[in-house]
């Protein structure tokens, strides 16, 4: 399989997608044509995380064209980006799970790069942003979140915080996730990485954001992350529980 993304044998994609409606139907795009030259079995899935725009309607015609390859998950209230991410793992059904971001921050584009490195015991490839292109103070939280995550919990990847992942499912089935928040992708890493999977990483372009607002920089994001961290930590660390 490696270095013949082409022959890919199964493979889910989804988004989480919150007031994400001007950035979809590119982004879908995108994503269909990348698995059509990639992929020989696929899905795509779009999570809508309660969204208060125009996003239920543009994917009601996004179905519409691109027919039952296209499935939607809906959330009539939202849950947050971790019960997104949950949604969205227990609706894939093919062998591989990727996942990125609704906002197109990351571009679908650089899949095959990720499939490339796809060997028999890998169950995680992680991207990591070559440079952020976000705000200044955006960019300096990020790194402090990221330091200070990867301090506490041990975790070895470089980039926590970098939402563009391929995962095998059959480990997404082993663990157990409870974050709603932000901190998934932190109990994510953390709790694949104590299976001993295959870790691979690989460098990703990072964009600005086009549309819409970030809902983890807002103050009630921020103060729901730190907490849930904390729990997320005592868990982990000090108590030592499973990831199963």
């Amino acid at each position: 399989m490696i270095g013949r993304p082409e022959g890919f044998a199964s493979l889910s994609v989804f988004f989480p997608a919150y007031n994400d409606a001007p950035s979809l139907p590119r982004l879908l795009a995108t994503a269909f044509a990348v698995l059509a030259a990639h992929v020989v079995d696929y899905e795509v899935i779009v999570v809508n995380d309660g969204s208060h725009d125009d996003t239920a309607a543009v994917l009601a015609q996004l179905c519409g064209q691109y027919g039952p390859r296209l499935r939607v998950v809906t959330h009539q209230q939202n849950r947050g980006y971790g019960g997104a991410l949950r949604s969205g793992f227990a609706a894939a059904t093919k062998e591989f799970v990727f996942y990125t971001d609704g906002d197109s921050q990351y571009d679908v584009g650089e899949l095959p790069r990720l499939l490339e490195l796809v060997g028999p015991d890998t169950g995680l490839v992680n991207g990591y942003k070559l440079e952020r292109h976000d705000p200044a103070h955006r960019v300096w939280i990020g790194k402090a979140y990221n330091f200070c995550a990867r301090l506490l919990f041990r975790i070895r990847i470089r980039d926590i915080d970098c939402d563009y992942r391929l995962i095998r499912r059959a480990l997404l089935e082993r663990i157990h996730l409870t974050s709603t928040s932000g901190t998934i992708c932190v109990e994510l890493v953390r709790k694949l990485e104590m299976t001993g999977c295959g870790v691979v990483e690989t460098g990703v372009r990072h964009y600005p954001r086009l549309y819409g607002k970030s809902q983890f920089f807002r103050l009630r994001s921020l103060a729901t992350t730190l907490y849930e961290l904390v729990r997320l930590w005592v868990r982990v660390v000090i108590l030592r529980r499973p990831a199963y």
